[in-house]
């Protein structure tokens, strides 16, 4: 059984779909979910932009740094009418096992996952497993940062950059933020991307949470630097940077709290 988070709130601040999931997670574990979007996620692969790097095979890796550009892509692959069977010679490469579960519901398998769920480590492992006449195809969103392409460019890896989503601030979220903050006490503020950060920071009243000692729990490190850069001092970054690695982090966080009172 999965360790409590005993009644607990926790605000999230994800994109709305992806906030849903999150929230029947700490509902299983006791804890209450305050759903508080921040973002929006919209699909921008369009037929000339997938078709641009059709056929899919003159590559040998597909590299998806998250289960949105995962989802934005097969569906405008198969909207498109493009054979998946072309896939079937061409190495995966996924961020983690959400990405990589992700591809496996279009029927596909990663070959690669590194250890820690980031660009940095991937970048670390992945020479190791890559030719150095590999071509690539980047599938990432607009604010994905420039590490993997650095990297490949770095290695003099050919590679090809296809934009399948687009991350924005909903600045229209702002009131309910605000109204969720006024009028419930959280225990734990989540972030899972450094534009969750930003926005949250960006749209809540500055009078209504604090920098000093509100607890924020962060996905990864990148997320924990841009936190830390914008104030925030209690910081709880677990070691997997998944979601459950984040639940599992405000349980410990939960108990030691308990054992020290």
């Amino acid at each position: 059984m999965c360790a409590s988070l005993k009644g607990r709130t926790v605000l999230i601040t994800r994109e709305q779909k992806q906030a849903q999931i999150f929230a029947k997670q700490i509902v299983s574990r006791g804890g209450v979910p305050l759903e508080a979007p921040l973002l929006r996620i919209q699909c921008t692969c369009t037929e000339a932009k997938t078709k641009q790097h059709v056929p899919f095979n003159q590559y040998d890796w597909l590299f998806f740094t998250s289960a949105n550009g995962v989802h934005c892509f097969f569906q405008a692959v198969q909207a498109y009418g493009v054979d998946l069977s072309v896939l079937k010679n061409v190495h995966i490469a996924a961020v983690g096992p959400k990405t990589d579960a992700a591809i496996q519901a279009y029927g596909l398998k990663s070959a690669f996952i590194p250890s820690v769920y980031n660009a940095d480590t991937m970048t670390a492992e992945f020479l190791p497993q890559a030719e150095h006449k590999s071509r690539i195809l980047l599938i990432q969103g607009n604010w994905s940062r420039q590490i993997l392409p650095d990297f490949f460019t770095a290695q003099s890896l050919e590679f090809d950059v296809l934009e399948a989503y687009e991350t924005s601030i909903d600045a229209s979220a702002a009131d309910n933020l605000n109204a969720v903050l006024k009028t419930k006490r959280i225990d734990f503020l989540t972030f899972t991307s450094p534009s969750t950060v930003s926005a949250f920071v960006s749209m809540a009243d500055q009078m209504l949470y604090s920098l000093e000692d509100d607890v924020c729990v962060c996905i990864g490190t990148t997320t924990e630097h841009k936190a830390r850069a914008l104030g925030f001092k209690h910081i709880l970054t677990p070691k997997q940077f998944t979601i459950d690695g984040m639940l599992n982090e405000m349980t410990a966080y939960i108990e030691r709290m308990e054992d020290n009172g």
